[in-house]
């Protein structure tokens, strides 16, 4: 079991635990995706997700406030991104209502974070 400390001070962020919990329902619903799926929207989406807390985590790692702001963009790029890719799956019938209402939730969440964190860290 990883340590909060090896972590470092990102994992005192809401908005990261929240990508992270976004990371681990999209990962539960990708189980649900049919066999052909495994390799195209499966991968698409998984490094998509992904994407968010690694953003998030390198932003708040590097040394000047722009480069964080640009990051978190980054990050909200990546989330847009996954919104596509779970609107794709819930249009095919992949994903159903019932089956999103975690992951958009958490979308929602995130997004409005961001925006904020973003709007606080710019000049």
């Amino acid at each position: 079991m990883t340590n909060r400390d090896d972590i470092g001070p990102v994992a005192d962020l809401d908005v990261w635990q929240r990508s992270m919990d976004l990371v681990t329902e999209v990962y539960r619903l990708v189980e649900q995706l049919p066999a052909r799926e495994r390799f195209g929207l499966a991968e698409q989406v998984r490094r998509a997700v992904a994407s968010i807390p690694a953003n998030i985590a390198e932003g708040n790692a590097r040394a000047h406030r722009r480069e964080y702001v640009q990051f978190l963009a980054i990050a909200r790029g990546s989330l847009a991104e996954t919104a596509t890719h779970i609107e794709v799956a819930r249009r095919v019938g992949y994903w159903s209502e019932a089956d999103l209402e975690i992951a958009v939730d958490l979308v929602r969440r995130i997004r409005q974070m961001l925006n904020r964190l973003i709007a606080s860290l710019s000049p």
